[in-house]
């Protein structure tokens, strides 16, 4: 069993900048390295929507977040990072962190089996 951590919302002006960390226990530092460690985030009254992936290296985004957000993961801490430059009002959601033994795709999530309890990020206009 995987349990994973997130850390580091909290409340921005717009194009300001945060980032966040997702933090796993239970797994082996080869087991986080076999992962897919994806960002998503869900607004109240919205579906949840994907915002980045990484598996080996580059990541992958969804395209409201593109040239503004960057995904990194370190494999011997066990932690994925999620920078956040030039936030706006529209990025404010919950921000989860979810891990995947297959699917690596920036969508619904739907695939992925190990998810955090979530960080709030809001920003402010």
């Amino acid at each position: 069993q995987v349990q994973l951590v997130e850390s580091g919302g909290g409340s921005v002006q717009a194009g300001g900048s945060l980032r966040l960390s997702c933090t796993a226990s239970g797994a082996t530092s080869y087991n986080f390295h076999s992962y897919c460690m994806g960002w998503f985030r869900q607004a109240p009254g919205k579906e949840r929507e994907g915002v980045a992936t990484i598996y080996y290296g580059t990541g992958t985004y969804a395209e409201p977040v593109q040239g503004r957000f960057s995904v990194s993961k370190d494999n011997p801490k066990k932690t994925v990072y999620l920078q956040m430059n030039t936030l706006k009002p529209e990025d404010t959601a919950m921000y989860y962190c979810a891990a995947s033994v297959r699917d690596c795709s920036v969508g619904s999530g739907d695939e992925y089996n190990y998810w955090g309890q979530g960080t709030q990020v809001t920003v402010s206009s």
